[in-house]
């Protein structure tokens, strides 16, 4: 009830009932499931292709699903919202960089598909920490791709937020070769 009340803004009364237990409850169960599945391996990237005007496959987006071992696929919308809040995004989003990477240096072996781009979605968290460059260079470094075929996806978010600060960051990952996508432009 006090977390509620201090949420809600001032000089507010909250009561406690069973369903504000039920709701911590489910919270605290799916954080301790996002441990577990870093942990165990849950996530899986699935990659919705992308096409030109003509119909042409040029590329593929990665998407982020969550298989747990013990219940049905969880949605990024059921998951997502609760890593950006507790942190785990970072993690996650670094599982997801460097699972796409390494998908794109498959993909070289392959005459049809060594062409590809492939679009990686960036949580605003993820993008602003410090050593974000840094990470994604590693990234790039380990895997030996050419960093040409990856587009990072920011949301509007993302960009409007700080924007010099986004700008400079934007300007030194172009250094490094990649390029920049609009995610959910207009939300």
């Amino acid at each position: 009830a006090l977390y509620q009340a201090k949420d809600a803004g001032r000089n507010l009364v909250r009561f406690f009932n069973p369903s504000m237990q039920a709701a911590i409850d489910s919270r605290m169960a799916m954080e301790a499931a996002l441990r577990r599945a870093l942990d165990k391996g849950e996530f899986r990237l699935y990659y919705q292709p992308q096409v030109d005007q003509d119909g042409k496959l040029i590329g593929a987006e990665a998407l982020l699903r969550w298989l747990p071992a013990n219940r049905d696929l969880v949605l990024p919308a059921e998951f997502i919202p609760l890593a950006e809040e507790t942190g785990l995004i970072i993690p996650i989003g670094q599982w997801v960089l460097d699972t796409a990477c390494a998908q794109l240096k498959a993909w070289e072996r392959d005459p049809r598909t060594q062409s590809l781009q492939m679009s990686v979605n960036v949580s605003a968290r993820q993008f602003h920490q410090h050593d974000f460059v840094e990470s994604v260079q590693q990234s790039l470094v380990s895997s030996g791709i050419d960093p040409a075929r990856l587009k990072l996806e920011l949301t509007e978010s993302v960009v409007l937020d700080n924007v010099d600060g986004v700008v400079s960051r934007m300007q030194q990952l172009n250094a490094l070769g990649l390029s920049f996508c609009l995610d959910d432009f207009g939300t």
